[in-house]
């Protein structure tokens, strides 16, 4: 019986001396613990700093809002990582320090395989940021989405569509897709087609539709783009002429469509006041089946007829 109350003792007494110990070395590591995160907090607010400074500079250098906050996130982000680690070592933990980053090494190597696409929409990203056929509000065509570039983020790159549909596209698809750019040089090349009766002067026809072309204010004509009209087709009831005119494209969700329909409608009214005829199609009946029995035709409206 005394051989186990002295055994309980001593257990008592290891395990209050292994918490006295622990309280003392608490104690004593809390100044470099508040070091630590004093030095984390400072961190955030100093990376953030310069985030926003390279952010400013960048744009206001290059003129280039994309490429300046991309820069920006990442550096301070890379910031924030440099911070936490002179943190851990101010607080006595380099071991835990370096022991992080090995395993970050590992982890990457891992986390590479099992989200690859992340990683490529990471890379495109930066990539991007420095070599992009695109600005910030530019029209652009990337697959099937048609819109206006708003924002480029680490993974994806967003578009508004003109019928107000937002669309995150991952950077990988826009680095390896086909991208058109509609505002890049700020002019896109309209056509349409018109089609004028068999009898009519062609070439005098096409000049009334220059000279409609050349006095809309909206219709680009200069040395290197030129409006024209050719012959299209010769269809069963028309001379088809198709016209080719060129629009600013700086607007080219509103102001490059309204000018289309614009031109096309002036077109049309000056045809018809120049004395065109724009004939429909003509449209061919056959009844089969009726032998050599006259079909019953009545030209009468309703109203002879009621007279009648």
């Amino acid at each position: 019986m005394s051989l186990q109350n002295d055994t309980t003792k001593s257990v008592a007494t290891e395990f209050t001396d292994a918490l006295t110990n622990f309280y003392y070395n608490f104690i004593e590591f809390l100044p470099r613990l508040g070091l630590g995160l004093a030095i984390i907090i400072l961190g955030v607010l100093i990376a953030g700093a310069l985030g926003r400074f390279t952010t400013a500079r960048v744009r206001s250098s290059t003129k280039d809002p994309l490429m300046s906050r991309f820069l920006g996130k990442a550096i301070r982000f890379v910031g924030i990582i440099v911070f936490i680690m002179i943190a851990l070592r101010a607080a006595g933990l380099g071991d835990i320090s370096a022991g992080i980053l090995a395993t970050a090494g590992a982890g990457a190597v891992v986390l590479g395989f099992a989200f690859k696409d992340i990683g490529q929409n990471f890379i495109a990203g930066v990539i991007l940021s420095f070599n992009r056929p695109f600005n910030v509000n530019d029209t652009v065509e990337i697959g099937d989405n048609f819109g206006r570039i708003k924002a480029l983020e680490f993974r994806h790159t967003k578009i508004k569509t003109f019928d107000g549909k937002d669309v995150y596209i991952p950077n990988a698809d826009v680095i390896t897709q086909p991208v058109t750019n509609y505002t890049e040089d700020g002019f896109f090349r309209w056509d349409f087609v018109v089609g004028v009766d068999y009898d009519d002067d062609l070439d005098q026809a096409k000049q009334v539709i220059l000279d409609t072309l050349n006095a809309d204010a909206a219709v680009i004509q200069d040395a290197e783009h030129v409006n024209y009209v050719i012959e299209d087709e010769l269809a069963t009831s028309t001379v088809n002429l198709r016209v080719f005119f060129w629009v600013d494209t700086k607007d080219f969700g509103r102001i490059a469509n309204i000018t289309k329909g614009r031109v096309i409608g002036r077109v049309k009214y000056a045809l018809m006041d120049a004395g065109f005829y724009l004939p429909a199609d003509i449209q061919e009946i056959k009844l089969y089946g009726r032998g050599d029995s006259e079909l019953p035709l009545s030209l009468n409206n309703k109203q002879e007829t009621t007279n009648g």
